[in-house]
């Protein structure tokens, strides 16, 4: 069933079926403007129900987003976040997270964590506890278990078949280019060439249902900004290998002043162009949120414009917006909102440019 309600000026249409509500909004359409909110990346329904249960229970805004992100690595959102995901070039999982306070300006994060599920939680605890920004691998894990968090394997036999597969298709895809043998047929270990021939780069082979990342925005009733994500990274990627997720202002950047953006997509593109930090500062100049996260898009588009990607925008008055890179099986970008003007968590849906 189909209707079409006004909105800030505007029409949506909304498409109900059984316990389900989807809003799909048309590309530059004004949200209606209310507070607190929750916005998230993807149809993470129940990330987005915990991080409003804690506001509405009274929580802060830092504990939504850690309970709404955390959820998701309890879930294993698509496979893509937590435990048991996207095993790398060695077939183990690491994780990335952030958390960042718009009032403070703080923030915490971690990458290439290993033995440890609560990513966003060791997030937050290196914000809390040091001095630094952000921690990076074994030595990140041996932090989290400082601070009380287990030891554990983050290897299942999902990965593990995963993993195998990869290595029975010749370990495609993959990560590397330049280099011999030729990695676009055979696996490693590989070396750099003599003479090193570039080839244009393609739209990532990685599944466009490989979500990567779950993206936060929480703004409570006093306009507090806070943002977080958490990811599994790459699946096969090679081992190191840090994305955006666990970098203020790329992948997500709060700011109470302001507001709030997260990303989610390729994020070895997307960090090179600190999206989420410039859709902050656009909304701080006036921008509509749903403006504010085109441009970003548009801005990727000259220099990457088959990269997979999108971006959710908040305000400080609870408006807020989505925009995503059209590319061939990408043409819609999901999303959860969650405020006083929804009776519920709803997913929203918007065209991408």
């Amino acid at each position: 069933m189909a209707a079409a309600v006004g909105c800030g000026g505007g029409r949506r249409w909304m498409v109900v079926a059984p316990l389900l509500l989807v809003v799909l909004q048309p590309a530059g359409a004004a949200s209606a403007a209310s507070l607190p909110v929750v916005i998230n990346t993807w149809a993470f329904r129940k990330a987005a129900e915990t991080a409003w249960g804690v506001l509405q229970l009274g929580g802060s805004e830092l504990d939504a987003v850690e309970r709404g992100c955390g959820q998701c690595e309890i879930d294993q959102c698509d496979g893509s976040v937590g435990y048991g995901g996207s095993p790398d070039e060695s077939g183990e999982t690491t994780l990335d997270a952030m958390i960042m306070n718009g009032n403070t300006m703080e923030a915490g994060a971690v990458a290439d964590l290993r033995h440890v599920k609560n990513a966003i939680s060791v997030a937050r605890k290196i914000m809390e506890y040091t001095k630094h920004t952000l921690l990076v691998g074994e030595s990140a894990s041996l932090f989290a278990v400082r601070m009380g968090f287990p030891y554990e394997d983050l290897t299942t036999q999902k990965s593990l078949s995963v993993y195998s597969q990869w290595l029975n298709q010749s370990c495609q895809p993959n990560y590397w280019k330049n280099v011999i043998p030729d990695s676009s047929k055979s696996c490693g270990p590989y070396k750099r060439p003599e003479e090193v021939t570039y080839k244009e780069e393609q739209i990532s082979r990685r599944s466009l249902h490989n979500h990567d990342t779950i993206g936060m925005i929480v703004i409570g009733g006093s306009g507090t900004v806070v943002s977080g994500t958490s990811t599994n990274g790459a699946v096969h990627k090679i081992p190191g290998r840090v994305g955006d997720s666990p970098i203020a202002g790329a992948g997500s950047y709060a700011d109470s002043t302001a507001g709030g953006a997260a990303a989610t997509g390729d994020g070895d593109i997307m960090m090179r162009f600190l999206p989420s930090y410039q859709a902050v500062e656009y909304m701080r100049m006036g921008t509509d949120p749903t403006v504010a996260c085109q441009k970003v898009i548009s801005r990727i588009q000259k220099y990457a414009p088959k990269f997979f990607g999108a971006v959710i925008c908040a305000n400080t008055t609870g408006s807020y917006g989505a925009a995503c890179n059209k590319i061939p099986g990408f043409t819609q970008f999901h999303f959860m909102v969650s405020s006083p003007l929804l009776s519920h968590p709803t997913e929203q849906v918007v065209d991408c440019i």
